[in-house]
């Protein structure tokens, strides 16, 4: 994104709910904000006190939904667009901003790892919907609480949590579904089990998805008569790759994959002190990249394969609930671990190589969040520290023989690692119940180290790369009520996004020729927002809401030209490349307005629009 950059993005959403009576209650909360928001301060928050724009998504919001999977979930909101290259993927865009650029968390845990590119992100795949009982969205820069990379804003998962029973005896209940999808001929089954007494509970969900060929409609523009058909598909036949003609062109052929979802909660629960263990594990088949698949020269197909690995992510946290002290009201401690694994592997057309480059990282955290009410000032206070390391390993493999040979890794061949420590303190104050202050400041300090000693295949003018960063980010908002009905916020913030091993250290080709090498001297990326809200409701019946935003961008981070020892083309992988690398790009901005129109028509029927332009 630069000055000479333009993007434009316009999203309608038009939608009819009809309830029954005992889901009316929904309305109210929704009209009159009386719901809570979690993540906007790591602890329930009265949604009224909030001056960031936010969306949170029920239970009873994601069941109407039905989706496929957590990406087609957010998209159906209508409030987030979600770019798709194939039906393994879902990358969430808010405000202009997506992947590395958006923060993800699950039950209170960042997702985002010092792998995240800049490119399309399909990890939210790996969030189970189907046991998620909340989502929250916060738009705009949120780093105060929750540190680098939220500069479009933090989507918050929040999955089931074990129910205790309210007799002695033990209690057993479960969920059970069954969901199949004709455009993606997909196959879902889910099940959970939960068993509890009155102080210790276990919660147990499994879900299968078996997604096969997408088939896209058979109506198109006249213009356009063979957009998106796949006519033909390669397959390995007699020791040769040779292109097929596809029968069914409106099917793209080579897009299903399987994905595999296991959660595991235990709560203990001794009356003043809770204990919450959760384990969570997510895997998929080989997920293909449809869009490299059908990309021909001269017109043969460029790849024979090309496909992700397994995505596999494993999270073991425990959660820490202790009650009032003199230093805070309410506290919870968070230690997590993650081990992230997923991998790469491309074969060009009629060549008996297959290279394959994997990564394996495991995340290392810790949140310690703390609450005090002084007289009424509202205080939410906290530290997060975090360590990431890196492991990735390539070779390509002949796959008449079997036998393997080395080849150049995705990122540093002798192991990278990140490491982060931040301190926060946001404040909410009621002003003579008119006005509600929102403001805070967070502290943060990051570092990265890479290892290049590996020179097999590139011999760089350094060995080590070692980066430090300290970034001061804040955020001064107010809620304002002057009269029955209508309300007004105003919010001014900063954000930051440090280089993660992504961005500084990465050595791979992407398309015609372009070879990206690393760059030590990248700068954290900066944002500056303003933005005013203003809703009205009528009648406790319709409300009205519109914001605008204008949010300046600092240091942007995009590739550009640059020279490997003084050469501007070197060889790569058997011919000449063009030498690039990721480079802070002056400034930027990004700006945009978003509407919503809420009205009751009765008990059981509710209609909803948003509009959002970019």
């Amino acid at each position: 994104m630069t000055n000479k950059h333009k993007l434009t993005a316009l999203l309608l959403v038009v939608s009819c709910n009809v309830f029954s009576q005992k889901d009316t209650t929904h309305f109210k909360k929704e009209i009159f904000l009386e719901e809570i928001l979690i993540s906007a301060n790591r602890s329930a928050e009265p949604l009224k006190n909030i001056a960031q724009q936010n969306l949170i998504l029920t239970t009873e919001t994601i069941q109407e939904l039905n989706q496929l999977n957590t990406a087609n979930l957010l998209e159906q909101t209508g409030n987030v667009f979600v770019q798709k290259s194939q039906p393994g993927g879902g990358s969430p865009v808010i405000r202009g901003f997506e992947a590395n650029k958006i923060l993800i968390v699950v039950d209170g845990v960042r997702m985002n790892n010092a792998i995240y590119r800049g490119g399309h992100l399909q990890n939210i795949l790996t969030i189970d919907n189907a046991i998620v009982d909340r989502a929250e969205i916060l738009y705009g820069p949120s780093s105060v609480i929750y540190g680098s990379d939220a500069l479009g804003g933090i989507i918050s998962f929040y999955t089931k949590n074990p129910i205790l029973s309210d007799y002695k005896k033990a209690k057993l209940t479960g969920n059970a579904m069954a969901r199949y999808a004709s455009a993606f001929d997909g196959k879902t089954l889910h099940a959970d089990f939960n068993i509890a007494n009155k102080s210790l509970g276990a919660l147990t969900s499994f879900t299968f998805s078996d997604f096969g060929d997408l088939r896209q409609g058979k109506k198109v523009f006249d213009s356009y008569p063979d957009w998106g058909k796949r006519f033909f598909y390669t397959s390995r036949l007699n020791n040769r790759d040779t292109m097929l003609a596809n029968t069914k062109p409106h099917i793209q052929k080579v897009t299903g994959y399987k994905q595999y979802d296991l959660l595991q909660k235990l709560l203990w629960n001794t009356g003043s002190i809770k204990h919450l263990i959760n384990f969570q594990y997510s895997t998929t088949t080989d997920i293909p990249r449809y869009d490299r698949l059908t990309e021909t020269t001269n017109a043969r197909f460029n790849e024979a394969e090309w496909y992700y690995g397994p995505q596999k992510r494993l999270m073991a946290a425990y959660q820490l609930q202790l009650p009032a002290s003199a230093w805070f009201d309410s506290a919870i401690i968070l230690p997590s671990f993650q081990a992230i694994e997923e991998s790469r592997h491309n074969r060009k057309f009629n060549n008996v190589n297959l290279n394959n480059r994997m990564e394996k990282v495991k995340v290392y955290a810790l949140n310690i969040d703390l609450n005090k009410l002084i007289k009424r000032h509202q205080l939410h206070y906290g530290l997060e520290a975090i360590a990431n390391t890196i492991n990735s390993t390539a070779d390509k493999q002949n796959i008449e023989t079997g036998l393997k040979a080395p080849l150049d890794t995705r990122y540093p061949a002798g192991g990278s690692n990140t490491s982060s420590f931040g301190l926060y303190l946001t404040h909410t104050k009621s002003i003579l119940n008119k006005v509600i202050l929102n403001d805070g400041v967070r502290v943060s300090y990051t570092t990265l180290s890479a290892d290049f000693s590996d020179t097999l295949f590139f011999k760089f003018p350094f060995n080590t790369i070692q980066q430090k960063s300290t970034a001061v980010t804040g955020n001064l908002g107010l809620v304002i009520l002057p009269a029955k009905g209508l309300r007004l916020t105003p919010l001014i913030s900063t954000d930051f996004r440090s280089p993660n091993v992504d961005d500084l250290t990465k050595v791979f080709e992407s398309t015609g020729g372009r070879l990206i090498v690393p760059n030590a001297e990248l700068k954290p990326e900066r944002t500056y927002n303003v933005e005013l809200g203003i809703s009205k409701s009528f009648n406790e019946k319709i409300t009205i809401s519109i914001l605008a935003f204008y949010t300046k961008y600092y240091n942007a981070l995009v590739t550009d030209s640059a020279t490997f020892n003084g050469q501007k083309f070197i060889e790569y992988a058997g011919k000449e490349s063009a030498v690039f690398t990721t480079v802070n790009k002056a400034v930027a901005f990004v700006k945009g307005l978003s509407s919503t129109l809420t009205v009751v028509l009765s008990k059981h029927v509710k209609l909803s629009s948003s509009l959002n332009y970019t």
